[in-house]
């Protein structure tokens, strides 16, 4: 890759010369004559180094003025190289300038070789100055994550099976995959493996869950902030998308945004580039995007609370997730599997799987799908009476109970032939609500519903 150097120095014959030197050498040049043009160029382009004169008109030889442009740099881009110039040069100044962010000296007139040899280091370093930080954004950002138990992926179902060589297949292209489903199917561990099998594995897989992020921090989180940029700003913070840079990005709960929330990333995804909050400078970004929802989007399109033209840059392919209880040849299989990991994580014997227990798990709906199931397994683990999970351990609903309140909701979406959609779901929310004590985890889970979109919801029919 070509890099880019730019040069700011008030006389046009050192420019002249720079310029000579450095394309025969291969670099990108630019150039400036004073700094207030330097911090101009600096905020609108991306450059690799920066060479500047100490010394400008206004004061030629105390280098005060190119001290001043380098804590001003320096506020710009953290990690630019900057090297200084000057043809009155001292240890004084030279030792001022580093303390300040310079990375090196050069004393005019310069010798090429150590020119060359000097902006090819800094280039270098600043890069991975730069790639270290990013690295420890991320690591950051994982280890504030919430993540699902995990597991490998469980394919025993014909159904399960073909899902996974589908994914196989498209991870190889770089197209938008949108993900669909039930809450707690695991949709965010398929977007990992498509990454996986991606030509971008090697590079960051950044999992964001849209549903969290608050409408006054969604520019910060998702493009990052310069330092300053509002009250507390008090660094420079990378975003989630130049996190992902080159690599993939998982936009789970994308459903839940607000529309000022779709605007803002819907330009990102059609420029495919983005500005920091308090930046001017604007940003390239290439990644590969997967997004997540268990809401009905189309739905929402015809509600007028999500943009049909995002939903064109989110699903060039669509995949749906089957929940559960449509891949009942899984079912015991992640029980076992979750025993294994809980009996790990606990130090306890993974025991065994009773026959009523496998008989109870086959005949439940399982409402909140592998992540319900996980929870049942670990509580499982400490109501058992020695080593053996039996069905009262599990803690399900015995059939009858399921059967009636599967009754229930059937005869309340019936109540007249002319209920309306929002009529039925009203009804069904409310006898949820009583079934589980108006606990919202589990009335939420029970629903197929994230705990934002269970709140709407409750919003909506004042419940």
């Amino acid at each position: 890759m070509i890099k880019r150097i730019i040069i700011a120095d008030d006389d046009t014959s050192v420019i002249a010369a720079l310029h000579m030197l450095l394309k025969s050498q291969g670099f990108e040049v630019s150039s400036v004559t004073t700094p207030e043009a330097l911090l101009e160029q600096i905020a609108f382009k991306e450059f690799d180094a920066a060479l500047i004169d100490l010394n400008y008109k206004d004061d030629t030889t105390s280098g005060k003025e190119g001290l001043a442009l380098i804590k001003q740099l320096k506020q710009l881009d953290e990690f630019l190289p900057l090297i200084v110039m000057t043809g009155y040069s001292s240890i004084e100044i030279a030792v001022d300038a580093m303390k300040l962010g310079a990375a090196d000296f050069v004393q005019k007139p310069w010798s090429n070789e150590r020119l060359l040899h000097i902006l090819r280091t800094q280039i270098q370093l600043g890069s991975q100055r730069h790639v270290s930080a990013k690295l420890s954004h991320e690591n950051t950002l994982l280890k504030t994550q919430l993540q699902l138990p995990a597991t490998s992926i469980v394919a025993k179902s014909d159904v399960m099976k073909q899902l996974i060589a589908q994914l196989q297949k498209l991870a190889q292209s770089d197209m938008s995959i949108l993900l669909t489903g039930e809450n707690g199917t695991g949709k965010s561990m398929f977007a990992e493996l498509i990454h996986q099998y991606s030509t971008r594995q090697s590079e960051a897989f950044i999992a964001v869950n849209m549903g969290a992020i608050t409408e006054t921090l969604f520019e910060s989180e998702m493009f990052g902030h310069v330092k300053g940029a509002f009250t507390d700003a008090k660094e420079n913070r990378i975003g989630r998308f130049e996190l992902a840079q080159s690599g993939s990005i998982f936009l789970d709960e994308i459903a839940n945004i607000s529309p000022p929330q779709q605007a803002k990333l819907l330009r990102v995804l059609e420029e495919r580039q983005f500005e920091k909050v308090g930046s001017n400078k604007t940003q390239q970004v290439d990644v590969r995007l997967v997004s997540a929802s268990n809401a009905d989007i189309n739905q929402l399109i015809a509600q007028g609370e999500f943009r049909q033209d995002l939903l064109y840059r989110l699903n060039t392919v669509t995949v749906h997730i089957p929940a559960l209880r449509e891949r009942t040849d899984d079912i015991v299989p992640l029980a076992q599997s979750f025993l294994t990991q809980f009996s790990h994580k606990y130090r306890m014997p993974k025991g065994t799987i009773a026959q009523d227990a496998i008989d109870a798990m086959l005949a439940y709906s399982w409402p909140g799908n592998i992540r319900e199931l996980a929870h049942t397994m670990e509580r499982a683990m400490f109501m058992r009476t020695g080593s053996t999970i039996n069905a009262k351990d599990l803690g399900l609903p015995a059939r009858k109970d399921v059967e009636a309140l599967s009754t229930l909701e059937s005869d309340n979406a019936c109540i007249s032939e002319t209920a309306t959609l929002d009529d039925i779901e009203k009804e069904v929310i409310q006898s949820r609500l009583a079934k589980f004590d108006n606990n919202p985890q589990e009335t939420a889970d029970s629903l197929g519903l994230s705990r934002s979109a269970y709140y709407r919801r409750l919003d909506k029919y004042k419940l």
